[in-house]
Formats: structure tokens, C-alpha cells, sequence
């Protein structure tokens, strides 16, 4: 996802996999004072969940080739 980075293509992929994780945990179990969860949080939580797995199964670890 990052080949302009050329030499820094690897720890760009773990800094963005660090970051994508953490959105996504926030965004996903976040809840307010009532226990309810916000439309948004989760909706943006599961975008950077399938970007985190994105770049986990295609640039890392070269599991999948998603075209």
C-alpha cells in the first residue's frame, strides 16, 4: 500500500497497522455513560478494521492479492 516509501515501506505498514488498530478498537467498543454505542464511532471503527486487515493480509503477510 505504501511502495512510495520505498525502504520504509515496512515500518510505515507497522506504524499504520498500530494506528488502524487503535481506531478500530476505540471506534468499535466504544461506549457512552448509558451503555449505548454511537452510530459513527462504529461505522468509522469498521473502516479502519477492514483497512487494518487490508494491509495485514495483503502487504505483510502476502496471504491475499486484492486485485
Amino acid at each position: 500500500m505504501f511502495e512510495f516509501a520505498g525502504a520504509w515501506e515496512t515500518p510505515v505498514n507497522i506504524v499504520f497497522l498500530a494506528v488502524t488498530a487503535f481506531i478500530a478498537w476505540h471506534g468499535i467498543s466504544y461506549r457512552d455513560s448509558d451503555g449505548k454505542t454511537d452510530f459513527v464511532r462504529l461505522l468509522f471503527g469498521c473502516i479502519a478494521a477492514l483497512f487494518f486487515f487490508k494491509v495485514l493480509f495483503q502487504d505483510m503477510l502476502g496471504v491475499v492479492n486484492f486485485g
